[in-house]
């Protein structure tokens, strides 16, 4: 690889990477299909938008406490074993659910503790990953690299869904979400022979300890803790989205399973494209902007929803559908600018000593908003669909004023 060299090529050219990679993406497929396959699969089976919400939910936030501690971990012991474990977990909670099912044994406390006790590993995998890849790969390759791990989402969230669907709709509900595991197998094995790089790190005896100085860093880090309220506020209007979009199509359009993945794929599809072409442009002094402007059009590209839910456009399932489609195609396609500043602004301003600890805080408070989104969407959409709504437009512009506000516009700023 030539020194300073900044092409993909160069990327997929550091030893272990495509093998990480790979990993990577199987998982987040995994993860893509897991996401709409619960919501679909509790729809289906107890009919019910309420225990959907609360099952995203508890799908999510006890991961997001249990965050600082695996940061810990991550920094103590290193990352490919413990992402690989995560693997494991999660295959093995997808074929109990599916197995429970077949059997008629899963009542829906069963299914939401099931869901609690998987999410409680899932920031070994998340956390370990993205505080991987910045000390795996030299400064001049991050913004290929975070194309590479933005996109490895993005694809799961084309696939993902698709998949689900298409399963539900052959093998049915309970052997779609057993398929699941499949991929998490796959992933974990695709692990094996991979190496951590190399780094110093700056653990103490006592893990308690660690976690403790893990949260103080991110707290007192000005661009983390901008980072918390600002992307806290975004993924919030991103759970209620996530509830929202499933049962506006599948109970007030009478759409098939397939149409949810087909609109989700479409929100994939252009971010794709997005991040591609987003993550060849240097971020270096860009990245405030990257982050604000496309959050900025969030929130009235969320309010077409409220279009599509109304008595006219329900009249005419179709036209209501293309909007739908139409408007996670544009919200895909603000994803790319968007996370590719959000990924390298926390990168650069963060100590690499502290990357495990720092990134486990940010990204688990950052995703906080989401499984919270969730739940008040399962409440809420059960009484009003457009209430639903209207607070995922006003998540979507508060988190826009707190990024704005909040994160420092330079580093020298954040520094200060």
């Amino acid at each position: 690889m030539v020194e300073g060299e900044r092409s993909y090529r160069a990327l997929f050219a550091i030893e272990g990477l495509p093998r990480i990679v790979a990993s990577m993406q199987l998982a987040r497929i995994g993860q893509s299909m897991a996401g709409v396959a619960l919501v679909l699969f509790t729809l289906h089976e107890y009919n019910s938008p309420l225990l959907a919400g609360v099952v995203t939910f508890v799908s999510t936030f006890p991961g997001i406490v249990f965050s600082p501690i695996a940061g810990a971990l991550l920094d103590r012991h290193g990352r490919i074993r413990l992402i690989a474990l995560d693997y494991v977990i999660a295959c093995a909670s997808v074929l109990l659910i599916g197995a429970l099912a077949l059997a008629d044994a899963l009542p829906p406390a069963l299914l939401v503790l099931i869901a609690c006790v998987s999410s409680i590993t899932a920031p070994l995998s998340q956390t370990g990953l993205r505080s991987l890849f910045p000390l795996l790969v030299p400064e001049n390759l991050w913004e290929r690299v975070n194309a590479v791990d933005s996109n490895g989402y993005l694809i799961a969230s084309v696939l993902g869904p698709s998949l689900a669907a298409g399963l539900f709709a052959i093998v049915g509900p309970q052997l779609a979400v057993a398929a699941i595991g499949v991929l998490y197998g796959l992933a974990a094995i695709s692990l094996i022979g991979a190496r951590d790089p190399a780094h110093q790190s700056m653990a103490s005896s006592s893990l308690l300890a660690d976690t403790a100085e893990g949260l103080r860093y991110a707290w007192h880090n000005r661009t983390i803790r901008g980072l918390i309220f600002g992307i806290g506020a975004l993924n919030l209007a991103g759970g209620i989205q996530t509830i929202v979009v499933p049962v506006l199509v599948l109970d007030r359009l009478n759409a098939a399973d397939y149409a949810v993945g087909a609109v989700f794929a479409l929100s994939g599809i252009a971010g794709i494209v997005s991040v591609f072409l987003f993550g060849r442009v240097d971020s270096r002094g860009r990245e405030w902007r990257m982050l604000v402007y496309p959050m900025a059009l969030i929130a009235p590209v969320l309010a077409l929803l409220l279009v599509s839910n109304s008595e006219p456009m329900v009249a005419a399932p179709a036209l209501a559908l293309a909007l739908i489609g139409a408007t996670m195609f544009v919200m895909g396609a603000l994803n790319g600018p968007l996370d590719i500043g959000l990924f390298t602004i926390r990168q650069r301003r963060t100590s690499a000593q502290m990357m495990g600890r720092a990134f486990a805080v940010s990204m688990a408070l950052n995703f906080s908003g989401f499984p919270i989104g969730a739940a008040l969407a399962g409440v809420v959409a059960e009484q009003s669909l457009d209430l639903a709504i209207v607070l995922a437009v006003v998540a979507a512009a508060a988190g826009t004023v707190f990024t704005a506000v909040l994160v420092p516009r330079t580093d020298r700023a954040a520094a200060s």
